[in-house]
């Protein structure tokens, strides 16, 4: 059999090198990387191009394709055709050659690509949860239609796919998605506004990018999560249940109808679920070392405490919703956060941000594109104006 085609949609993030990582250990007879998505990481990208040699390759910009044709050249390396923005992500995802698009680009940027991805009928790799979150009824529908195959590359979904193999959808009563609490776990709820940025980028087990790390802080991440796992499996959100696990060894589980539970556990690297997507229905042996039963102390769980951590319940009320109201959230949420990362407004504003814009919401159904992006515009609009006001609140406090 010739190698499998990888397009990956965010090569220069951590889940685009470490998928580049897997397909190096794993072998070219069995993977060929055929095009790179990327932002403006050029340096990252070059020593890309340089193992994998792809015939396709795209970036934010042209100035940044400027930039990366003269580094390039500098080092007497092959220039793959470029395209640039949405639409050359979209190239990427719809790459003839492609057999399988690996979806790892951070936040609302990869929906349009991934889903172009699915209406083609390629094997998605999915590391990007928004796209589920802001239309996961025109995913799934896009797959349905194409034949398409979308796999998890989220560890918590990823963990859920595995558990579910060989049982009756009948017999699962629901599943279990498992949290580290992130780095606020057990701080007081009356200093949560005080957290620095710095603070909230120190993740207790996962080594992520700054986007996802602040969700993790708040636990958005797991309620996306939840958004994300009703489209992947079919579970209504009274069966899709949250539990925090800091160890974050048993990295979800499922339970069945006569209370049993299955779980699976590994050590925590991504490039466990990278490859389990990348190679599904198969396993292949890993260059990554077995998890040391033996060697665990102990293993705690608890339930999320909703009062300090409010984006949970923010997220389950969307989902309950429907509609456009999750692409809704999904925006706020980016806009929140950047604001965050840029301190603009205190961490504990994050939630008080997301919650302003789905109070003011119109919410619709989802019928076609239009409809998720005008939501998602809108709401960013919304929460820049609610950004903006928390902002001045906070000068007139200092002053």
């Amino acid at each position: 059999m010739s190698p499998r085609g990888i397009a990956i949609l965010g090569s220069t993030g951590s889940i685009g090198c470490n998928t580049l990582r897997v397909i190096e250990a794993l072998g070219p007879d069995r993977f060929r990387v055929v095009a790179l998505g990327a932002g403006r990481n050029v340096e990252i990208l070059t020593q890309q191009i340089a193992r994998h040699q792809p015939d396709l390759v795209s970036l934010d910009t042209a100035e940044a394709g400027a930039q990366l044709q003269t580094e390039l050249a500098r080092q007497n390396l092959p220039v793959p055709r470029l395209v640039f923005g949405e639409a050359g992500l979209v190239e990427i995802a719809r790459h003839p050659k492609a057999d399988c698009v690996v979806s790892a680009t951070v936040g609302a940027v990869g929906f349009v690509p991934t889903l172009r991805a699915l209406e083609a009928g390629k094997r998605v790799a999915l590391a990007n949860k928004e796209t589920l979150v802001m239309a996961g009824e025109l995913m799934t529908r896009a797959g349905e239609n194409s034949g398409a195959e979308l796999l998890p590359i989220d560890s918590e979904h990823n963990a859920i796919h595995q558990c579910l193999r060989g049982e009756k959808r009948s017999e699962v009563s629901r599943i279990i998605l498992t949290a580290s609490g992130g780095p606020f776990r057990t701080r007081d709820r009356a200093t949560m506004s005080s957290a620095t940025v710095a603070e909230a980028m120190k993740h207790p087990t996962w080594s992520m990018g700054a986007k996802i790390t602040i969700d993790s802080a708040t636990l958005m991440n797991k309620g996306l999560e939840v958004i994300e796992g009703h489209w992947l499996f079919g579970f209504d959100a009274d069966a899709i249940g949250i539990v925090v696990h800091p160890e974050s060894v048993v990295h979800s589980m499922i339970e069945l109808v006569d209370g049993s539970v299955i779980a699976q556990l590994g050590v925590t690297d991504m490039r466990h679920a990278i490859q389990y997507a990348l190679t599904y229905p198969d396993r292949c042996p890993t260059e990554l070392p077995p998890l040391n039963l033996a060697g665990l102390s102990s293993l705690h769980f608890e339930a999320p405490d909703l009062e300090r951590f409010p984006c949970i319940s923010l997220a389950y009320r969307a989902l309950k919703t429907g509609g456009t109201l999750p692409a809704a959230m999904n925006a706020a949420n980016e806009e929140a956060v950047q604001a965050f990362i840029d301190e603009r407004i205190l961490f504990s504003d994050v939630p008080v941000v997301i919650r302003s814009v789905m109070d003011d919401h119109h919410t619709a159904d989802v019928k076609d594109l239009t409809a998720v992006l005008d939501a998602d515009r809108g709401a960013r609009a919304s929460a820049r104006a609610a950004i903006s006001e928390l902002s001045s609140e906070a000068r007139v406090n200092v002053a």
